[in-house]
């Protein structure tokens, strides 16, 4: 990708539309080898993006789904406990090597599991991967610092093994949802992107990427009844991808245009929380879709 365009072009075509300054941050990032950190709202195409580098590129994506107590280990490698115990059973029945020996035998890549981070230090057919390490800000500061040293030399240390180090660094994409401030040693060594929720018409542009068969009149009541949504007072706001979801349910359904039953029937798919459901009974959705359809017909 030689420019902003063919950037924009390359995602265009696995169906990911983006903005000129979402493609102009990839871009660099694809031309610097600097790590990109995305953070914005759930659903709005965060992990989404590194998918479609990945396949744009032709390269494998590698994922890191990152949860509250995970720990470096856990993320670079372990060793396979299991498999180990029955080399060590079977050399005790067959009276094999000694123990010095033995234990050189057992801490060898056989044994070794490789986990996401080590596996993107791998070599891979088609070039470097493209890491994804998604939702970083679920884990702790120390998982942060470790990711300094890791992002910073693209290399990590197994003690039994050695240092392994990237021969190329993979492109490396950090997504949060913002429920926790990451801290600004690790941003400072990445490009940053806030992703919001899209326009109006970039919306329709997303939805009619995803969910083509959707008729052009239903697709702008229910971008139009979503974006109003945003405007409410909810727990949680509906992402693109509650969007995408509930076009593709009504389209399940043979719906060609909205109304308050079917928003009712239906309301699942855009909002996940009780609390909010409610809010939407009785008259309330009927009053937001004729604000929709009267903002659209002025």
């Amino acid at each position: 990708m030689q420019s902003i365009d063919e950037v924009q072009e390359a995602l265009a075509a696995q169906d990911y539309v983006c903005g000129r300054a979402l493609a102009t941050v990839v871009f660099l990032t694809l031309r610097l080898g600097r790590p990109l950190f995305l953070e914005g709202e759930a659903g709005t195409g965060k992990t989404e993006i590194a998918k479609a580098i990945a396949a744009a590129l032709g390269r494998r994506l590698i994922r890191l789904q990152c949860y509250e107590g995970l720990d470096a280990a856990s993320a670079v490698y372990e060793w396979n406990f299991a498999e180990q115990m029955i080399a060590i059973r079977a050399a005790e029945a067959s009276g094999g090597a000694d123990r010095s020996t033995l234990k050189d035998e057992l801490f060898t890549e056989e044994f070794l599991i490789e986990r996401p981070l080590l596996q993107a230090m791998r070599p891979q057919p088609g070039g470097a991967p493209v890491l994804l390490i998604d939702e970083i800000d679920r884990t702790d500061e120390p998982f942060e610092a470790f990711l300094l040293e890791a992002l910073s030399d693209f290399q990590v240390t197994i003690p039994e093994l050695g240092t392994i180090k990237a021969p190329e660094p993979p492109i490396v994409i950090l997504t949060s949802n913002r429920t926790r401030e990451v801290h600004d040693a690790l941003k400072r060594r990445c490009l940053y992107h806030w992703v919001d929720y899209p326009a109006f018409e970039r919306e329709m542009e997303i939805l009619h990427a995803r969910a083509p068969d959707a008729a052009e009149a239903l697709s702008r009541e229910v971008v139009g009844f979503v974006q109003r949504l945003r405007t409410e007072d909810l727990f949680k706001r509906p992402g693109v991808a509650e969007t995408i979801d509930w076009a593709k349910c009504l389209l399940a359904l043979d719906v060609l245009e909205l109304s308050p039953e079917v928003i009712a029937d239906t309301i699942g798919a855009i909002l996940k929380y009780q609390d909010d459901i409610q809010k939407l009974q009785g008259s309330e959705a009927k009053r937001i879709l004729d604000e929709v359809r009267a903002g659209a017909a002025a």
